[in-house]
């Protein structure tokens, strides 16, 4: 069974990238951060979900983006994999910051390698 819990350590990791990147179109207020433990999958370390346009509309809600941390394989890493796995899921959070996702033809290893070039010494 999958547990699900705040990861404020990674909130706080989130808030440094998004302010060293110059990510300002991620609206941080709009942003949660969890950890979870317990999946099945085999190969996943993190993941970025988004509340689609039609529950935005269904709930009145605003556009939302969760970052969530998979414990068992995301623990393991070093400190420089894990920014470069959370540099990853933030790339999937489109400008427009509206529900949608930028998707892996554009958020690569060669696009997270040039973001962690840029950022690296102020995070480390």
């Amino acid at each position: 069974m999958i547990s699900y819990e705040d990861a404020p350590d990674i909130r706080a990791k989130i808030e440094s990238i998004i302010a060293a990147a110059g990510l300002a179109h991620i609206k941080q207020e709009s942003l949660t951060c969890m950890r979870s433990r317990g999946t099945n999958s085999r190969r996943v370390i993190a993941r970025c979900h988004a509340l689609p346009r039609i529950m935005q509309k269904a709930l009145g809600a605003v556009p939302h983006y969760v970052i969530e941390i998979v414990s068992e394989r995301f623990d393991k890493l070093s400190e420089e994999e894990r920014t470069k796995t959370l540099i990853h899921e933030l790339m999937h959070i489109p400008k427009a910051f509206g529900g949608g996702f930028v998707h892996h033809n554009m958020v690569n290893a060669r696009e997270v390698e040039k973001v962690w070039k840029k950022i690296a010494k102020g995070l480390l």
